[in-house]
């Protein structure tokens, strides 16, 4: 738990902003797929914390970027707070994501602000990999030049058809895997939880690895209070009379599953 000092908060597009904090201990920690557990006010009146993915970090300055959309009165006021105002940090939390290996090529898939989530993968890995991102429509398109700038090669999708390719991200997986055949490909997956599931099923039907995090309401962040539970599959003798799938916390288990290990219903 860490005083987070703010550096930086602004609005880069639409109701998206990002923020900078000056946290040295969690800055050096931090991996791709973790997040920060964030308090951005008095205990009357916000009472729960509000995760985060870690979005970028400075090990030698410090800094902590998490890239965050407004959606309700947490990030309404947290879009309010100036330079030199302080949030209470909990972090890094939970398991993210396994670092690729040299010979493969990472496809990261987004979905909407899942786009945060993962950059620190592409930006910590030496060769070249895909970026797939969707959205409901151009206007909601994000970070896809830091991918460029990370030498990844940037596909798009939106619902509307007003950026990229007309459908869903899932619509650009069939064209990946064509123009990288014969390579080591492994995904890394972070957004909705539908698309998220429909990954994880066309994943295990193709034979192809990945992570992907399931994303969750939070209340502690730490593991203690089991709101934040998905169902995963279950090891012999681990799910309750004899079910084949068990209850594993976002918080502390994930928020990075191995796709295989999602139960698809």
């Amino acid at each position: 738990m860490r005083d987070g000092e703010i550096l930086e908060n602004v609005n880069f597009k639409g109701d998206y902003y990002r923020i900078k904090f000056y946290v040295p201990a969690i800055a050096a920690a931090a991996e791709a797929g973790q997040f920060v557990h964030v308090k951005s006010g008095d205990a009357r009146d916000y009472i729960l914390r509000r995760p985060f993915s870690i979005h970028d970090t400075d090990k030698n300055s410090g800094e902590l970027t998490v890239v965050y959309k407004v959606v309700g009165k947490g990030t309404e006021k947290l879009s309010r707070m100036r330079p030199g105002e302080c949030c209470d940090l909990l972090g890094p939390q939970g398991r993210g994501y396994s670092r690729p290996e040299a010979d493969e090529v990472p496809v990261l898939a987004a979905g909407g602000y899942g786009a945060a989530a993962t950059y620190l993968l592409a930006k910590n890995f030496p060769g070249r990999g895909v970026f797939l991102m969707g959205a409901r429509n151009a206007d909601e398109i994000i970070l896809d030049e830091r991918y460029r700038e990370a030498g990844f090669d940037v596909r798009l999708a939106t619902n509307d058809g007003s950026l990229g390719k007309k459908g869903f991200v899932s619509a650009l997986y069939d064209d990946v895997l064509r123009d990288y055949a014969g390579k080591k490909i492994k995904f890394y997956v972070c957004g909705p939880t539908p698309m998220l599931m429909a990954t994880a099923k066309y994943l295990l039907e193709k034979n192809i690895p990945g992570e992907v995090s399931l994303d969750h309401l939070m209340c502690c962040g730490v593991g203690a209070c089991f709101a934040c539970v998905v169902k995963v599959k279950a090891k012999p003798g681990e799910g309750a009379e004899g079910a084949d799938w068990r209850y594993a916390r976002t918080c502390s288990e994930g928020p990075v599953f191995d796709a295989s290990d999602v139960y698809l219903e």
